[in-house]
């Protein structure tokens, strides 16, 4: 069941406790140690002042080469970015507005070369701006300055493990949390679209991200330490880590770092801007809080409110053999600057392990081969868990003028294009699933018969699908009542032996009914109740073949079922694949789809609900598992992922440009890039032939 994220971290402020307090649920009983047990650890190094008095974050961009050579570039409010040896010595200074924060991923591609990419924030116009770095040097290679519409604060990049893609997040002075997607042209311009937006209620100033945990951490000034979900296409989670009251932040929080020594030495770092403390956390366990440092820098001096934070976990030599901390210091005496702490020290005072350097560039592979779609179609018209299943109907002399049935369970049904354009929607009712099979003799003429679940009348709709005028016409003799409390999933099928048609409509209680559709003689068709049977939990999605006689039904929480379609094939069924058996599909298990080959070969695919993927089986045979594939977004197209899919069709026929092997068309639960209502995304088979190396027609 998919819906859409409207700002779940807003709603988790109001109940901190119950989304679980992670650092204080498994820290030491005390509230939080006084400030003479933190720990001095000194910096190995201050940066000369800022050009621009100012001082906020910092990051590393490393030289695989020489790391040695890495240097550290920084903002400086008026005096854009600056650039630093390892030893604090400044080595140049770039224009770059306001700059407020900034974050750096190495090995982005940019016209066909891995880069350093660094992202800005420009606090005058409150923008974003790209930049890639080769030695001292940076050049800025956005296409544009990105406005973002509210007073940002900070900035941080994140890669996502799910599908490989790189995304921005940007914080704000309301609260906002505003997550883009990265979108780079042939060219190696850089821009980004708005993947969704969240909300805390007052002021977030830092960010960072984790890739490989997907998570995302967040200060919110004077509330606490959040992190959540970053993939977009998923439930952001929020996690309240630490919070004044709560647990151990004295007032407000500052900077937030992560430092990753692999399994064992992946730490969270934090700054207690109140008490002037450095908080560390172990991500390994819950985000656990640890221990307290305090920073002094090469002067002596203690840093009374360390601001921006940044840790690297690579090998840069000399007293920075385990990497650095970097730290902003706004308040140092002759100017605000950075101190770079040793890794080594820090952890040391905390006898924490170090864990081993990490590549920089080094990407978490995603999971399962992704896709793109094509096109989508226009949002629904009704908010919240609303679109949910879809039918292909391929023209056979004009592919390009086949069409798409699909409900939207709030309101009717839509037919649309095969470029996602809205044609008609009919305002009949709660219709849930529906399906089509053309050659249907009424009143001695072939139609496409549509039929439709219909939980607003608890009844089997029956349309007519008019291909010349591109419309749904309702040919139902009469409400033809389902006799169940809760018409949910629905399939239809034609028999070969007997050439007469069929629709099945499951209960959302499990119960199953199969019904043939017959022609009224007035012009109407009506329903004739021939065989009942049942799972033992909730079944929706479904799909039959017609030429092998085979229903196949998804009981969400269970299995991929195997049966007979005909009407005296009884109740016996037999599982494809088992949820418990395969951790390549996890429940709920949702539409099904066949794609033909011809010959009774070809594939069914199965939506994965949840993990957002779609796992692919021979239709032959025993229906062996070939692998899963996840669509993703498509940036420069402005098409976003596929995520909480509930139904799903597969055609095997031309369908026009772009489909000419056929198409999957998969409902999207979460319609992000921007957050819209739920639609429906075209993905062309060729697609995911090349990604699985299957087959195509």
């Amino acid at each position: 069941m998919g819906r859409n994220i409207t700002g779940p971290l807003l709603a988790a402020v109001a109940f901190a406790g119950s989304v679980g307090l992670a650092s204080c649920a498994t820290a030491q009983d005390e509230v939080g140690p006084p400030a003479a047990a933190a720990r001095a650890v000194a910096a190995r190094a201050n940066t000369a002042p800022t050009n621009g008095g100012q001082a906020n974050r910092a990051v590393l961009v490393f030289d695989q080469i020489e790391p040695a050579n890495s240097r550290i570039v920084a903002t400086a409010g008026l005096g854009g970015l600056e650039v630093y040896g390892l030893d604090g010595q400044r080595r140049g200074a770039t224009p770059a507005g306001e700059a407020g924060s900034v974050d750096v991923r190495h090995g982005v591609m940019l016209a066909g070369r891995p880069a350093n990419l660094l992202v800005s924030t420009d606090t005058t116009t409150n923008s974003l701006r790209f930049f890639s770095m080769a030695g001292d040097v940076l050049s800025e290679v956005g296409a544009r300055a990105v406005p973002l519409g509210f007073a940002v604060e900070g900035v941080c990049l994140f890669q996502n493990a799910s599908d490989g893609l790189l995304y921005l997040v940007a914080v704000g002075d309301g609260g906002e949390i505003d997550q883009h997607l990265v979108v780079v042209d042939d060219e190696g311009r850089v821009d980004s679209r708005q993947a969704r937006r969240l909300n805390l209620p007052s002021p977030a100033e830092h960010c960072v991200a984790d890739d490989a945990s997907g998570q995302i951490y967040v200060s919110e000034q004077a509330v606490g330490l959040w992190r959540f979900n970053g993939d977009p296409e998923t439930d952001a989670t929020p996690v309240l880590i630490d919070a004044p009251r709560l647990g151990r932040i004295t007032e407000e929080v500052g900077g937030v770092a992560l430092y990753d020594g692999g399994e064992g030495a992946r730490y969270l770092i934090a700054s207690d801007a109140s008490s002037g403390r450095l908080y560390v956390y172990d991500r390994d366990q819950d985000d656990a809080w640890v221990g307290a440092i305090s920073l002094v820098g090469e002067d002596g001096v203690a840093v009374g409110e360390p601001g921006g934070l940044h840790a690297a976990s690579v090998a840069l030599g000399g007293g920075l053999a385990a990497g650095a901390l970097i730290a902003a210091d706004e308040d140092a005496e002759g100017g605000a600057n950075y101190k770079i702490v040793p890794v080594a020290s820090l952890l040391g005072a905390l006898n924490l392990p170090l864990g081993v350097a990490q590549d920089p560039a080094a990407a978490p592979a995603p999971p399962v081969p992704t896709v793109k779609a094509l096109y989508e179609t226009v949002p629904v018209i009704s908010a919240g868990d609303a679109a949910d299943d879809p039918a292909i109907w391929a023209n056979p002399s004009d592919p390009a003028a086949s069409l798409i049935v699909a409900t939207d369970k709030k309101s009717g049904l839509y037919l649309y294009d095969m470029q996602g354009r809205v044609l008609q929607h009919l305002p009949d009712g709660k219709m849930n699933n529906v399906d089509l099979r053309s050659g249907f003799m009424l009143g001695g003429e072939p139609i496409v018969l549509v039929t439709a679940s219909d939980r607003t009348r608890k009844a089997v709709a029956i349309y007519r699908l008019d291909t010349a005028g591109r419309r749904l016409i309702d040919i139902s003799d009469g409400v033809q009542a389902a006799e169940q409390g809760d018409p949910y999933g629905q399939c239809m099928y034609r028999s070969a032996a007997t050439g007469k048609t069929y629709v099945f409509i499951n209960d959302s209680n499990g119960e199953m009914r199969q019904w043939e559709l017959i022609d009224s003689g007035n012009g109407r068709v009506r329903i004739q109740r021939v065989r009942d049977f049942a799972f033992s939990s909730q079944a929706e999605g479904c799909v039959a073949d017609d030429e092998t006689g085979l229903l196949f039904v998804n009981e969400e929480d269970v299995a991929l079922w195997r049966m007979s379609a005909e009407p005296d094939g009884g109740a016996a069924m037999q599982a494809v694949d088992r949820v418990e058996a395969n951790p390549a599909i996890k429940d709920d298990l949702e539409g099904v789809g066949l794609y033909d080959l011809g010959g009774g070969r070809g594939y069914l695919v199965v939506s994965s609900q949840g993990n957002n993927t779609y796992a692919v089986y021979r239709r032959e045979g025993d229906q062996a598992y070939l692998g899963s594939f996840a669509v993703a977004a498509d940036g420069r197209a402005g098409v976003d992922g596929v995520s909480e899919t509930d139904g799903l069709d597969v055609s095997s026929a031309n369908l026009g440009p772009g489909f000419e092997h056929g198409a999957l068309i998969a409902q999207d639960g979460r319609n992000v890039l921007p957050g819209e209502f739920q639609n429906y995304k075209y993905i062309p088979w060729s697609r995911i032939a090349e990604a699985l190396d299957l087959e195509m027609r």
